[in-house]
């Protein structure tokens, strides 16, 4: 498995980010047309309902899995922390700020934890500032 780092650390599956999307718009955009050219019946009232309905479905399940995911990490995370230095994670990290910093050595983690919450680092600031990755395959 090819070593990951911030330029290719990002997840990207084809079939779900390309053509997922473009077959419900393609759906969204077939339903509109024919509403437009045979006016409102049960018919196309329907295919307009199941379109919007798969757009509904992809973005609620790419939400729901990602949600899950943060609250995993976040729990990880605090555990990590606590195993480091026997305390519970700041709680002025932001959500966004903890996830970054999950590809954090641990070496640099404490450090890195403290620079994020006096400089207010950005997720990506973070990202940037590690030295040592810490990869994680396992995202959804």
């Amino acid at each position: 498995m090819q070593e990951q780092n911030f330029k290719n650390h990002g997840r990207f599956v084809p079939g779900f980010h390309i053509a997922t999307t473009l077959l419900i718009l393609g759906a969204i955009i077939t339903a509109v047309m024919l509403i437009v050219s045979a006016g409102f019946n049960t018919t196309t009232i329907f295919c307009l309902f199941v379109a919007v309905a798969l757009l509904l479905l992809f973005w609620y399940t790419r939400s729901f899995a990602t949600g899950n995911q943060d609250r995993v990490i976040r729990a990880e995370e605090n555990l990590r922390v606590h195993r480091l230095t026997g305390k519970t994670m700041d709680s002025r990290l932001t959500k966004s700020q903890i996830i970054a910093l999950r590809f954090a050595d641990d070496s640099e983690y404490a450090e890195l934890s403290e620079r994020a919450i006096k400089e207010n680092l950005t997720s990506k600031q973070i990202k940037e500032a590690i030295t040592q990755w810490k990869a994680d395959h396992h995202r959804i």
